[in-house]
């Protein structure tokens, strides 16, 4: 399991790569038959306004705690062999990546539940706080959009 907040912007399949490239020194080749993951980016547009930037806060400790309860969640639930949480905080632009969310498993099934178990329960629950700027003023996104 590997859960980590950057502020810097960040290449998923390079991430992906490394992740799997350390899977394989841990269990060797063909472990797993199956990696399923969702990589979100900033949107230009949101609630019908153009947005030119998004802050993304977060508590530190709080943050990466409640992202590994629920990688530890995704582990028990399903029968897969290990996640990834790479999470944006700060400012970030339209275009540049903000989640990657991973899971790997011997069969596609749990491969995908897991995964987008992860990004829902990221989405809906996790203690983030965005403000995006706008052309005209800056304004506290009060919910995320549906899936």
């Amino acid at each position: 399991m590997s859960v980590q907040l950057t502020e810097q912007a960040f290449n998923p399949w390079q991430i992906l790569q490394t992740h799997e490239s350390q899977l394989e020194a841990r269990y060797g080749k063909g472990h797993w038959g199956a990696a399923s993951h969702f990589i979100g980016t900033m949107r230009d547009l949101n609630e019908g306004d153009s947005v030119q930037a998004m802050f993304l806060e977060h508590y530190p400790g709080m943050t990466e705690s409640y992202l590994k309860k629920i990688s530890d969640e995704a582990l028990q639930r399903w029968d897969i062999l290990d996640t990834l949480i790479l999470h944006r905080v700060g400012t970030i632009l339209p275009g540049e990546n903000i989640v990657l969310v991973a899971a790997w498993a011997s069969h596609r099934g749990p491969a995908f539940d897991a995964c987008r178990y992860l990004i829902e329960e990221l989405k809906h629950r996790a203690p983030f706080w965005k403000r995006e700027t706008l052309p005209d003023q800056a304004r506290w996104v009060s919910e995320n959009t549906p899936a």
